[in-house]
């Protein structure tokens, strides 16, 4: 099974952590990485390689951080330009999260890489042009189709 971390500022992977165990229920092979203002980013790379050497059964780990460019990011990509077992996508949501858990199983660590990707892109969506595109195929099943 593909391993995932979740890692980002301050309380974001916790409470990442909190919304994603209310939908898909505690995990496996499924750890989240605060990055506090008290750590180094030396801790918590260190903290990432622990996690990795602890889940990695040898399917691979993805690294899921909130900004591109940010710490957590850069440590992740740190270690997966010495690593072909990690991949990093950085300015994750939660249908990212969510969904790298469900799909993980029987598949690659590229294919996650980029089916979490294209959740991702097509989870962002601006509410007002999603209701005028309905509304404008005269849809009577609005609720169902967001």
């Amino acid at each position: 099974m593909i391993g995932i971390i979740v890692s980002g500022h301050i309380n974001f992977a916790t409470g990442m952590q909190s919304a994603v165990e209310a939908i898909v229920g505690e995990q496996e092979s499924l750890e989240f990485i605060d990055f506090v203002p008290s750590m180094t980013t030396e801790q918590l790379e260190e903290q990432m390689l622990s996690s990795i050497e602890k889940m990695n059964d040898g399917s691979g780990v993805l690294i899921l951080t909130d900004v591109p460019g940010g710490s957590p990011c850069n440590r992740g990509v740190s270690i997966m330009l010495n690593r072909s077992d990690v991949k990093v996508l950085a300015g994750c949501n939660l249908p990212m999260i969510t969904n790298a858990c469900f799909e993980r199983d029987g598949i690659s660590l590229e294919e996650l890489a980029e089916v979490v990707c294209e959740i991702g892109l097509q989870s962002m969506k601006d509410m007002a042009k999603e209701i005028a595109r309905l509304e404008n195929n005269n849809s009577d099943s609005f609720e169902d189709e967001l």
